[in-house]
C-alpha cells in the first residue's frame, strides 16, 4: 500500500475506532477486542492482530483475531519481550532475521509490537500484528497504531 493510502485510512481507521470507545466503552478488554476487529477486517496486510498482557510476570494472550495464538511467550524471548524490554515499538521486516522469535504461526514473515502503557507509566503488555508478507509494516503503521494503542 503507498504511503499516502495508508496514512488516509489510519486517520479513517482511527476516527471510526475513537468513536467507538469513546460512546460506548470504559473496558480495557473490549477496546482491545474492538481495535483488533476493525484492523484486522481493514488492513488487508494483517494475518494476526492481538494483545499479549502481562499477567503475574507471565505474557499471556489477551483479544486477537488469526490464527491460534501461543498461550504464553517465554520470558525475555521474542519480539514482544524486546518491546518491553526496551520499552518501545518494534518494526521486523523479516521475522526469521530477529534472534529468538516465537513463531506461533509458521506462516509469519514480519511483525510489529508496540507496548501498551497504562496511567502509571507502565507496561501492562503490547499489541502485535504480524503479516504473512515481508517488510509490511514502516513508521506509518508505527505512528498510527502506537496513537491507536493510546486509546485502548
Amino acid at each position: 500500500m503507498n504511503p499516502d493510502k495508508k496514512q488516509k485510512r489510519y486517520q479513517r481507521l482511527y476516527t471510526q475506532i475513537s468513536e467507538l470507545i469513546n460512546k460506548s466503552s470504559n473496558n480495557t478488554l473490549s477496546n482491545m477486542a474492538t481495535i483488533n476487529a476493525v484492523l484486522h477486517h481493514k488492513m488487508e496486510y494483517f494475518f494476526w492482530t492481538g494483545y499479549y498482557l502481562l499477567q503475574d510476570g507471565k505474557l499471556q494472550v489477551g483479544p486477537y483475531q488469526g490464527s491460534l495464538a501461543c498461550i504464553n511467550l517465554a520470558k525475555d524471548k521474542g519480539v514482544c519481550w524486546a518491546a518491553i524490554n526496551q520499552k518501545k515499538t518494534l518494526v521486523v521486516p523479516n521475522v526469521c532475521d530477529f534472534p529468538d522469535h516465537i513463531a506461533c504461526d509458521s506462516r509469519s514473515a514480519s511483525e510489529i509490537v508496540i507496548p501498551i502503557i497504562n496511567s502509571e507509566n507502565e507496561i501492562i503488555g503490547v499489541m502485535d500484528v504480524d503479516s504473512s508478507e515481508l517488510n509490511s509494516f514502516d513508521d506509518i503503521d508505527a505512528q498510527w497504531l502506537e496513537k491507536i494503542v493510546g486509546l485502548i
